[in-house]
Order: structure tokens, then sequence, then C-alpha cells
């Protein structure tokens, strides 16, 4: 039988594993908070909502597998309060449930590394709000049945979202601050590891998705300009930064984030195991357009 998704949160992931997967039509829907771009999606062929305000009963009535990228807003989880009592009704039917997290919910280790037995300390209110979906989300498998997988996701980049454009137009900073250190995923690795996933299900499973090379952010920085053969952007102390609130929030945290259990238990080897990877192989793609 065909798979049919349901995408809570049609956004940058969403569309990588969509690409990846090549569905025939008919078999996925999402959900846009625009109605102006539910509209845009039908135009492309795929099946949008409107969501919150649509009544979701029919479609995860249809799904077979729920992907949930939709984040947290006012610091509880949209899909839980809207669509929760549908979902528990067909939870022994569902295949398969993803939800996406992130490393945030680890909070700040010192450079240290962590995996998915690491105790939860998240130091600002996101993460705490993720880890407060992470549970209600699990607490739905135990009460109801239903066959649900956390996604620990690191710092997400891909095609436009790369530091390439801010290096062309002069805007990029390499901001130093000793000790600091991040993971991160390339969205196509991200797609995989879903797909592997619904294809070897575990209930109850949590995975850290994330490349093999936490790095300081002034060291991609530095690479990307050498890609580009541009000069390197001035260096800039994190005391003298002007970071918006959300930017400070990432340099709050530093750790490192271990990835062993996505290839250990789904068999992922990651494309791009690497930022030099990584920002190699979206340059490289730019230039074929």
């Amino acid at each position: 039988m065909a798979m049919k998704l349901l995408i809570f949160g049609y956004g940058y992931s969403a569309r990588f594993l969509l690409d990846q997967m090549q569905p025939a039509q008919g078999c996925v829907r999402v959900t846009t908070r625009s109605p102006e771009k539910a509209a845009k999606l039908a135009a492309e062929g795929l099946t949008a909502r409107v969501f919150p305000g649509t009544d979701m009963a029919e479609d995860i009535a249809w799904a077979s597998h729920i992907l949930i990228t939709a984040g947290p807003e006012d610091g509880t989880d949209p899909v839980l309060t809207h669509a929760r009592d549908a979902i528990a009704a067909h939870a022994k039917r569902l295949d398969w449930v993803g939800y996406l997290s992130t490393t945030g919910v680890y909070g700040d280790h010192g450079g240290a590394w962590v995996d998915e037995t690491t105790p939860l300390a998240p130091s600002g209110e996101r993460g705490r709000a993720r880890v407060t979906a992470e549970a209600a989300w699990m607490a739905l498998g135990r009460d109801h049945g239903l066959r649900v997988h956390i996604f620990r996701l690191a710092g997400i980049y891909g095609p436009g979202r790369a530091p390439f454009e801010k290096l062309r137009d002069g805007t990029a900073h390499r901001i130093i601050k000793p000790g600091q250190v991040f993971s991160r995923i390339h969205v196509d690795d991200i797609a995989q590891v879903l797909i592997a996933s619904m294809n070897r299900p575990d209930p109850g499973a949590i995975y850290n998705v994330c490349d093999d090379d936490p790095a300081p952010p002034q060291d991609v920085i530095a690479h990307a300009a050498m890609l580009l053969r541009v000069p390197q952007p001035p260096d800039i102390p994190f005391h003298q930064a002007k970071l918006s609130p959300m930017a400070a929030s990432f340099y709050a945290e530093s750790k490192r984030v271990d990835n062993q259990r996505i290839k250990r238990d789904l068999g992922v080897r990651l494309r791009y195991p690497d930022y030099r990877a990584g920002l190699a192989a979206i340059l490289a793609g730019e230039s074929q357009k």
C-alpha cells in the first residue's frame, strides 16, 4: 500500500523531504499558516490546508504517516492543541509519526559531547517548549499506542541557507566566542534520516540528526569565503556583536552532538558528513542553475 504522508508545517525541511521521496500526486497532504501559501502549493499540485484554522480530522483519518515540523507557538505545540484527539483516535492505525525537535533541548555543555541519553537541560524558553512538546508526544505514544519518533535536529543549512549571500554582499562577520562550537546538518541529510526511519519504524526512538564535525561558527564562514575566493570577513568579539535574540540564544549554548544512533539503527550514511562537503555541494549546485 502506498504511503499517505500528512505534514504539519510545510517549510524548508519538508520541501527537501518531498524532493527526495518524489511521491505520486495525491499521496502527500501538507499544512501552512498562510492562505496565500496554501493556494500557491495547491497550484503546484499539493493538497494544502491552512492550519491552525482547518479541522484536520479527515486528513488524519486518510494518513498512514504523519510528520510534525511545526514548532511550538507561545510555548505550546499547535498540533497537539488543535488535533490531539483526532490523532489519538487513529493512533493504532498510523504506521509512523515523526516529530522534529532540536538539539537545543540539551542546553549548554561547554563544548562537551551529548547523545540521546544526555539529561535535558535547555537554557531558554524555546528549548523548554521543545522539551514539553517532546514529552507530550511521547505520552501520546504510551497512552494510545502512537508510533512516535523524535528527531533532534542540529543547525540546519542547505541551498538558500548558507553563508554565501552574506559573503557576497559584504554583511558576513566572523563572531569570535572562545570555546564556542555548534553541530550542523545539511537539509538533504535530514530528509534521508526521515525516510530511513519511515522504512524502519522503531516507536519511541529518539535520534540526534547532525553531521560528524561540530565546529566553531567562524570556521564555517572562513571556509565559505575561501570557496568563493573572497576576502575573509572581519572578526568581531562576541561581546561586541549586535545579535538578534534568536542568534544570541544559539551562542548561549556550546556542545558537540553525537550522531551514532542514526548510523547504527537506521543505516544512514551521511551525504555531507561535514560542513566542507555540504558547502562545496551547495556552491556547485548554484553554478549549475
